[in-house]
């Protein structure tokens, strides 16, 4: 079922443009007339180039920027690995907490803004709209305004204090530079329109799969807020996580060694996903394509495979992200969510690289049959990114009623949503008392290689977690490490123009 449903919107309207490196450009995603009339197909258009974003992250303006990786390199889950600790050296330092302005995440700066661009493009084609009825340019309004938020979204959490633009820009391609604090309100802008009642389906199928859901909308909204610790929407956060619960159009059915699997896509614990497909990228472009790099980036280098292995076999890559044995160490007896998230190897199995530990993440490893030829198959694996799954919404709850002191809704409490979690992990009841400690716990084993642990740590202030001395890693957080600083490549290109970036402290 999965990725070939939606092949007319990630095939048919995809334009795939090569994209410059100019700060914030944007190649043109359909030959319309500025402020001129737009038709239906104009703007669908203008929108699948604004997904298009979407898929790029992981060999991002050519350089190995997952989204997933960027975030756990940070966390107390996984090590940098890969060759040395030279290989991908800005990986290496942003894992040390060093990262420094000339070696930095340049790729995924790029393609967000660029994200951000085609957003743009589609709430203006919107603006300017013939002949489409009001309630299709409501969901295209909101898918816009959602996948603006989402982009913008990560710039913030990197970088904090960015630069922001609602229109179309010319060169020199600046735009004035928000606070942190200001660019979280243009976030929540767009994603509480994105949020409007009846704008968008609680959950979309059949034609609509891979498109903007209500529930994704929700998602976005949860974590932007609980990231920010804004207290004032922590009832509304709630009410949004109680109103996807009682939907009935989620469950945790699917056991967890089958969530990450290609026939796991679109299941029925996933909220929103993005969509890959095993063809189009290559080694020449960064820009074109559906398939991903992370699964050969962090699956075993070396790993031998048998010549009759079925599909969905794990398969070797190029050793980056080995998991750290205190992660590991985790999980209880009987948690089946272990063997799903870690891959455990024994000396003579692979070849053994930097920072090695013999656990290697699972959920998005390289498989058989998931990067079939022709193409350059270690940049189109078909493994999908699970970026807003119903096991969040459960434990976002439980988080807001133990933690933040919220009022339950509808009486949902945060027991049955922790052990809702634990009964799918176990295969079997296993209640458990939803505490703070227990909740934080929950969250690191539910969501291991997911790109989520190190913005918990932060958000929690529970810093001291990161800091590091072993022969590994050394490292010590401070709070000026919430924020990167600013790629030099960008400041540079805005040196002297009407908006000059300053760096961060």
């Amino acid at each position: 079922m999965k990725k070939y449903i939606i092949l007319n919107l990630v095939l048919l309207l995809f334009i795939m443009t090569s994209c410059d490196d100019g700060f914030l450009t944007n190649a043109p995603t359909s030959s319309q007339e500025v402020g001129g009339a737009v038709t239906d197909g104009a703007i669908l258009s203008n929108l699948g180039a604004a997904y298009q974003p979407l898929l790029l992250d992981s060999y991002a303006d050519n350089n190995y920027n997952s989204l997933v990786l960027l975030s756990d390199l940070r966390s107390d889950d996984i090590y940098k690995g890969g060759g040395d600790a030279g290989d991908q050296h800005q990986l290496y330092l942003l894992s040390q907490f060093s990262t420094s302005a000339s070696e930095n995440l340049d790729g995924i700066w790029v393609v967000l803004y660029n994200g951000i661009a085609r957003s743009n493009n589609v709430i203006q084609a919107c603006e300017n709209s013939i002949g489409v009825d009001d309630a299709t340019l409501t969901q295209y309004k909101a898918e816009a305004h959602f996948l603006r938020a989402y982009y913008l979204h990560w710039l913030w959490k990197f970088w904090g204090n960015v630069p922001y633009f609602e229109e179309a820009i010319e060169a020199p391609y600046v735009a004035p530079q928000f606070t942190a604090d200001e660019i979280y309100a243009q976030i929540m802008e767009d994603v509480d329109f994105a949020c409007t009642e009846g704008a968008l389906d609680m959950r979309t199928t059949g034609s609509k799969l891979g498109r903007v859901s209500r529930a994704a909308a929700l998602m976005l909204r949860a974590r932007v807020v609980m990231y920010q610790k804004d207290s004032s929407k922590y009832a509304q956060v709630t009410a949004d996580m109680a109103e996807i619960i009682n939907s009935g159009l989620f469950d945790l059915s699917a056991v967890p060694g089958e969530i990450f699997l290609d026939e796991g896509e679109w299941g029925p614990g996933s909220i929103f996903e993005s969509n890959q497909l095993p063809e189009g990228k290559t080694w020449s472009s960064g820009w074109g394509g559906y398939g991903t790099n992370l699964p050969a980036f962090i699956s075993p280098n070396g790993l031998a495979v048998a010549a009759d292995a079925v599909n969905g076999t794990p398969k070797g890559g190029w050793g980056f992200g080995p998991v750290r044995t205190e992660a590991a160490a985790i999980y209880e007896d009987g948690d089946l969510r272990k063997d799903a998230s870690i891959n455990t190897l024994v000396a003579g199995e692979y070849t053994s690289r930097f920072q090695d530990t013999g656990l290697f993440e699972a959920k998005y490893c390289a498989r058989v049959g998931y990067n079939p030829p022709p193409g350059d198959t270690d940049l189109n694996y078909a493994n999908n990114v699970r970026i807003f799954r119903f096991s969040e919404a459960l434990l976002n709850y439980a988080e807001m009623i133990v933690m933040n002191n919220q009022t339950e809704v509808s009486g949902i409490t945060a027991a049955q949503c922790m052990n809702q979690v634990r009964k799918r992990a176990f295969g079997i009841d296993s209640n458990i008392t939803p505490s703070d400690e227990n909740i934080k716990l929950e969250r690191r084993r539910e969501f291991l290689g997911e790109g989520m642990r190190f913005w918990d740590i932060v958000r929690w202030g529970d810093t001291s977690l990161l800091n590091d001395d072993n022969s590994f890693s050394e490292r010590t957080w401070t709070a000026s490490q919430k924020y990167l600083p600013i790629p030099q490549s960008e400041i540079d290109k805005t040196t002297g123009t009407t908006y000059p970036l300053q760096q961060n402290p």
